[in-house]
């Protein structure tokens, strides 16, 4: 569940043109078969990208990233937060993850986001009281460490933090939330002492998304019939009232002028009526060609924004909606969808996509036209989209328009490409079988899968013990927790599946945390116990 102030070089299609050098974008890696590192690293410096925003410090990145130059903000998930607290642990995190790079034509690292949106109201407190900790110790440990003044610690937060009172609900009124009032003062007067950012994730489409009275071209920047008066001030658009707000609850606590970099803004292009390849396009026309202009309250000055996201991640938690594996400015493959300006000025051309792309054979899945009995076929169709990415069927969706034998044609080939063409993935029953006609038509593109990198394997194993280990050091702080598929929101869990469910227990007569963890990496059940626990559920 992110521009213009100095340009530099961007190559499209093989033209000079220029990008802004406050204009980065965030690097997802949850999907079942992940471009190699490189690939993506090369892709960046193709299309002049001087930023990015991870969400770990994954090896495999970071050394991609090693001599490109590119400006790396690197991420210590929630889940690690409380082993935050241990300034030993955190001394340790920076000498592995920051100080390790810290040579020449190593990687540039200028930020480490601590946590990721932990003040979300839906978390219930679970990180209000130990992000705070792990921000002084990990910036202290940085100052130790000797990079302290190029490397700064923050902590992106969700637009939720602050907001403007129901009696008068202007950007000017904008005051950060009663509960976590007093907290936010002392964080920001903390980022202002040491030189760092305030970090704020702002996502018009969530505004459009959330409320059916939500009036559309307030989502966008040409303007609207009805829009925010504020002392005299016209807001035509929300980015600009949002921001705006968080400058109004800045000044209320007395740091007016601290730097904001927008850490995610972006529009998803499937997976929602509202979420299309023509609406992305057009919101991010206007938004680039926006942010060198500034906002009412801080006019003239150039927003930094990290654009989300990179790349489309077929993995995400879709719990806040199904528009959460869609995100990318390219498809899961590195492809451009649809034209764009980085530079804001308008001149919209495709951006340079991956290069040397393996994929898999052209084979699809479809429903066997031999198959007479169709009985179970929405029971298979159930299944694979259990277990795969289904989300373009939805209403309004890419392949929303698709007959019966279509739509389940559709869930079987993603099951089929993501169990990478296995002979028993195309079966259901005997209701599919394997075909070398390419079913696309119109907007609903049944896709070949790349060849999974080694990360796509690797990862997924790593993570489920990381999250076990993490829960060992904070399971009698919090008791019973869940990670998974089923969190609010995966990127800010180790758990990187295909999928993958780490249950952490804390059983109420134990005198110690007991463990089990389940995992299962793209059809290969594989179970670590901790204390002997009985075999992965059904449901997985």
């Amino acid at each position: 569940m992110g521009a213009c102030r100095n340009f530099a070089c961007l190559l499209l299609l093989g033209l000079s043109c220029s990008v802004a050098d406050g204009l980065g974008v965030n690097w997802g890696t949850i999907a079942t078969h992940r471009l190699p590192s490189k690939t993506v690293a090369q892709l960046l410096q193709d299309n002049g990208i001087k930023k990015a925003k991870i969400f770990d410090a994954d090896e495999t990145s970071m050394k991609s990233l090693a001599g490109t130059g590119i400006e790396v903000m690197i991420a210590i998930p929630n889940d690690m937060l409380a082993m935050m607290n241990d300034y030993d642990a955190a001394k340790e995190w920076v000498k592995k993850n920051v100080t390790r790079y810290n040579f020449e034509k190593g990687v540039n690292i200028k930020y480490v986001a601590v946590g990721n949106e932990p003040f979300l109201k839906s978390y219930n407190d679970s990180f209000t009281n130990i992000t705070f900790p792990a921000l002084k110790n990990i910036q202290n440990a940085l100052n130790e460490a000797g990079v302290g003044d190029t490397v700064k610690a923050t902590i992106p937060l969700n637009a939720d933090v602050y907001d403007s009172p129901r009696s008068n609900p202007v950007p000017s009124a904008g005051k950060f939330r009663p509960d976590i009032g007093d907290l936010m003062a002392q964080i920001v007067e903390f980022f202002s002492q040491h030189g760092a950012p305030f970090i704020v994730n702002i996502y018009p489409f969530l505004s459009l998304y959330g409320n059916s009275d939500f009036p559309i071209d307030y989502a966008f920047f040409e303007g609207t019939s009805n829009p925010v008066l504020d002392e005299g001030v016209e807001y035509t658009n929300v980015f600009d009232a949002n921001f705006d707000t968080l400058v109004s609850a800045l000044k209320n606590v007395g740091f007016g002028d601290l730097p904001i970099v927008v850490g995610e803004v972006g529009w998803p292009t499937d997976g929602d009526v509202n979420a299309n390849v023509t609406m992305a396009e057009r919101f991010y026309a206007g938004l680039l060609k926006r942010l060198a202009a500034g906002t009412p309250l801080r006019p003239n000055s150039t927003i930094e924004v990290y654009l989300f996201g990179l790349m489309d991640e077929d993995a995400k938690s879709v719990a806040p909606g199904n528009f959460e594996r869609h995100w990318g400015l390219f498809t899961y493959d590195g492809q451009p969808k649809f034209p764009v300006d980085l530079s804001g000025k308008g001149q919209n051309q495709l951006l340079v996509g991956a290069k040397d792309v393996e994929y898999l054979p052209l084979k699809w899945c479809a429903v066997n036209p031999s198959a007479t009995d169709l009985s179970k076929l929405a029971d298979n169709v159930k299944y694979a989209c259990a277990h795969a990415d289904c989300t373009s069927l939805g209403y309004g969706c890419s392949c929303s328009g698709l007959d019966a034998r279509a739509n389940a044609s559709y869930a079987f080939n993603v099951y089929f490409q993501t169990q990478n063409h296995k002979d028993e993935s195309c079966d259901f029953q005997g209701l599919a079988a394997v075909t070398t006609q390419n079913m696309s038509h119109g907007t609903c593109n049944f896709t070949i899968q790349i060849v999974p990198s080694a990360s796509s394997f690797r990862r997924p194993q790593l993570s489920v013990l990381l999250s076990a280990i993490a829960g060992l050091l904070s399971c009698r702080r919090f008791g019973s927790v869940r990670y998974g598929s089923t969190a609010e929101s995966v990127r800010d869990s180790f758990v990187i599946r295909c999928a993958a469910h780490v249950t952490i227990e804390q059983q109420p007569e134990a005198k110690e945390c007991r463990f089990r963890v389940y995992a299962r990496v793209c059809d290969l059940d594989r179970v670590a116990s901790f204390k002997g626990f009985e075999s992965p559920p059904t449901s997985l």
